[in-house]
């Protein structure tokens, strides 16, 4: 990761305000609760509003992302919620997950820089066992309309890190498909998500 990627993630967490809101997101809410709890991973999980959640469900939590900001967050909302989650820092080649660690990995927003992200992806897998699950919610390449009528909803601004059904089909091939679809949604999170957008979600549970 280039330093001024970093660097603007470490600027939009630094504020006393949660960037996104404390609460989890809605599409991760509704479909974590219908799962037993195990171990998840959370990649680029920011402030930590779906990990927190996800460790007062009973879940054993493991998260990441580049920006410590992030993670001061993070663990500042886990401790005013009395739980605790395991969050690093760092790129996810230096992190030392283990092979079919999880039970689940949540991809919510989790846009990766466009010339890693397959390649982020198809690693991430590696670290989920045998009928684990993701979860994934994120902006579709349509999303590029909804950000040129109202550009307070958020998300990368080039094609090339937003999603599409046919990538994610490609970065995890060996999934059984729960759901897959493109679909126009309101969002209402925090300070950066907030009005109509098109995302990709995504619930797969590896063969």
């Amino acid at each position: 990761m280039n330093d001024t990627w970093t660097e603007r993630w470490n600027d939009r967490y630094s504020n006393e305000e949660f960037a996104y809101g404390e609460e989890p997101n809605n599409f991760f809410k509704e479909q974590i609760e219908k799962l037993n709890a195990g171990t998840i991973l959370f990649p680029a999980e920011g402030e930590g509003r779906n990990a927190v959640y996800a460790a007062k469900l009973g879940w054993e939590v493991a998260a990441f992302d580049i920006s410590e900001e992030g993670k001061n967050k993070a663990l500042k909302l886990a401790e005013a919620n009395n739980v605790t989650i395991d969050y690093k820092v760092g790129a996810l080649e230096t992190l030392n997950y283990q092979p079919q660690q999880f039970d689940a990995i949540a991809l919510i927003y989790a846009h990766f820089p466009a010339e890693i992200k397959s390649a982020l992806h198809k690693m991430l897998e590696t670290y989920l066992r045998k009928d684990g699950i993701i979860i994934f919610e994120a902006f579709s390449k349509k999303h590029l309309e909804y950000l040129a009528i109202n550009d307070k909803v958020g998300g990368p601004k080039d094609i090339e890190s937003l999603f599409s059904i046919e990538e994610i089909k490609a970065d995890f091939p060996n999934y059984e498909i729960i759901q897959l679809e493109e679909t126009e949604i309101e969002l209402n999170e925090g300070l950066f998500h907030n009005g109509k957008g098109s995302v990709i979600r995504f619930v797969g549970r590896k063969k």
